[in-house]
């Protein structure tokens, strides 16, 4: 078991690393974009419109990374005054019960929402007409990858329990 949450680890610190530098492509075209409009005095016809579908993109898949070095607000201040062995509970109850349900439901709904845009060849509304659907898939994958890594945090929160009883 101990092997499946490494190898979701690794995935996800990989995946982390890999759209960790879109946050400096999105910066190099809103600087085009700024400079656009103070040169020719008119922005571009997609600049907005990418930077925001590519933060939206930033944003989620970097989710499962976040989760994986525990980024994301907890509260854990009562937590923190709680034995270990009541710790590993707390958090297998907390994401079996609140937390995986609540991420299959965007896995599943993501996915309809995904093979909407899809079949209809929904485009972004602006002067160039940019694919959302891409875009609408990320909402799945970064489901997928945080739904792996909740397991990953079971895991171990299993092994937790087993070390606590044979000490």
């Amino acid at each position: 078991m101990n092997a499946i949450a490494k190898a979701i680890d690794t995935l996800n610190e990989a995946f982390g690393r890999l759209i960790a530098p879109l946050l400096a492509v999105i910066t190099l075209i809103v600087i085009y974009d700024i400079a656009m409009r103070f040169f020719i005095g008119r922005p571009s016809d997609w600049a907005f419109d990418v930077t925001k579908m590519l933060f939206g993109v930033h944003f989620m898949l970097m989710a499962a990374y976040g989760l994986r070095h525990h980024a994301h607000v907890e509260v854990d201040v009562l937590k923190r005054l709680l034995s270990r062995r009541k710790q590993a509970i707390l958090d297998i109850v907390g994401y079996l019960v609140f937390f995986v349900p609540f991420i299959w439901m965007l896995l599943t709904l993501g996915w309809a929402f995904f093979e909407r845009s899809f079949s209809r060849g929904e485009t972004t509304y602006g002067m160039v007409a940019i694919p959302v659907y891409p875009v609408k898939a990320v909402i799945v994958i970064a489901a997928f990858l945080i739904l792996l890594q909740a397991v990953a945090i079971v895991i171990r929160a299993i092994q937790q329990l087993r070390e606590e009883e044979t000490a």
